[in-house]
């Protein structure tokens, strides 16, 4: 068989896997494929005489792509922060109900957390602890000795794994929180209105509609009115700890676009701070929430 075929072969061969590397890198399907394309016409063109392992080099090969993706948004990232410029979401030709299977089967809160950590940290995280790709092997994709990239896999798994939920009164807001955010995808007005004091306060920052100033809504019914409409969001939500503090995150494009902070009066929402502008969600410390 000629070399381009049987690495062809190799790469549909390896392709689940080569996915599921692209989308926890990147955290989104769309952009996901968007790599597998672009490292394709990398590998298509290199010399693959020399591989001798395809499966580990094909992975070296999408993980670099994916890592070049990682560090253009952090650069937009900073761009958009000195311009206070709010992000506009991308339109992509991908089946909702794919990347929500997906984005469920390796937990949604993680991948939020995941878009939260530096470029070289998410990598070193992915490939080692979700793949099993030795440290000796990474490192030189970050330019990194192994023990480098072991502190960094080590930092970005203190983030991720978070710490369980508080007994206590803790406990309880986990549960009122998650029963809004089951209240608010299921469409269940009553059930959301029976979690909110009669006199809850929702402020949300101007990048949120966005709007050109703050919103302020007042009253329990106004303000599950607000959350029934964002159904779409609720979708892509899930519970996470904001400041040591559970709370919830939406992610969008596999980007951190949107939390919510709770404030409660025994069992009930008494306000909540509903953050989207970049500098907010950059300070904000983010980690998955065990329930």
């Amino acid at each position: 068989m000629p070399e381009r075929d049987w690495m062809a072969a190799q790469f549909e061969d390896h392709r689940p896997r080569l996915r599921a590397v692209a989308h926890r890198m990147l955290g989104s399907l769309g952009e996901a494929d968007d790599a597998l394309q672009d490292a394709w016409l990398r590998i298509d063109r290199a010399d693959t005489s020399g591989v001798e392992n395809p499966g580990g080099w094909l992975t070296t090969v999408v993980a670099r792509v994916c890592l070049n993706l990682l560090r253009a948004r952090e650069a937009r990232r900073e761009e958009e922060l000195a311009a206070d410029r709010i992000p506009a979401a991308s339109v992509r030709a991908v089946d909702p109900e794919e990347e929500a299977l997906l984005a469920d089967s390796v937990g949604l809160a993680l991948l939020i957390v995941l878009d939260t950590l530096a470029p070289a940290e998410r990598l070193a995280f992915v490939l080692h602890d979700m793949f099993q790709v030795p440290f000796g092997e990474i490192a030189p994709m970050i330019d990194k000795t192994p023990a480098t990239t072991r502190q960094l896999a080590s930092r970005a798994r203190r983030r991720v794994k978070g710490a369980p939920a508080p007994a206590g009164d803790a406990s309880r807001r986990y549960r009122v929180v998650h029963a809004y955010l089951a209240a608010t995808r299921g469409g269940d007005f009553d059930a959301l209105l029976a979690l909110l004091h009669p006199d809850v306060v929702l402020h949300a920052d101007r990048a949120v509609v966005p709007t050109p100033e703050p919103v302020l809504v007042r009253g329990a019914r106004p303000v599950a009115e607000g959350a029934m409409a964002s159904l779409g969001r609720a979708r892509s939500a899930a519970l996470v700890l904001v400041d040591g503090e559970v709370g919830m995150a939406m992610l969008e494009e596999g980007r951190l676009r949107v939390l919510l902070r709770f404030t409660f009066d025994g069992d009930l929402i008494r306000e909540i701070d509903v953050v989207a502008e970049p500098e907010r969600l950059r300070k904000a410390q983010v980690a998955v929430a065990e329930g």
